[in-house]
């Protein structure tokens, strides 16, 4: 396993602790090690997210919608980072492409329908 990968796991666990504060520290060291992962990203966004440090939530944050543009987490975290700034009207296209994106339940078929 690499050093990257327990890192980042390291992190993950610290966040499923409620230990956001500590999570940052390996997250840090993961993302400088693999800047392009979207899954280091993610946490290290929802860390500074729990720590309510907007500005580099923010960044996280549009640095995934710039990695998976069609993400529809990483837009409406974004737009949660930029709503806690007090950017509502930079938000909404962002919940909006959220909201579009997000997958769609299958509808149940009715177990009569023989089609």
């Amino acid at each position: 396993m690499s050093d990257t990968y327990e890192l980042f796991q390291r992190g993950r666990r610290h966040l499923r602790n409620g230990m956001a504060a500590q999570a940052t520290v390996s997250l840090e060291k993961a993302k400088r090690r693999e800047p392009r992962s979207r899954s280091i990203r993610e946490a290290l966004g929802i860390a500074y997210f729990r720590l309510r440090r907007w500005k580099e939530a923010e960044a996280e944050f549009r640095m995934l919608v710039e990695l998976s543009p069609t993400d529809d987490y990483a837009h409406y975290a974004l737009a949660r980072s930029l709503v806690n700034q007090g950017r509502r009207q930079e938000a909404t296209p962002h919940l909006k492409l959220a909201r579009s994106l997000r997958p769609r339940p299958r509808p149940e078929r009715d177990p009569d329908d023989a089609s």
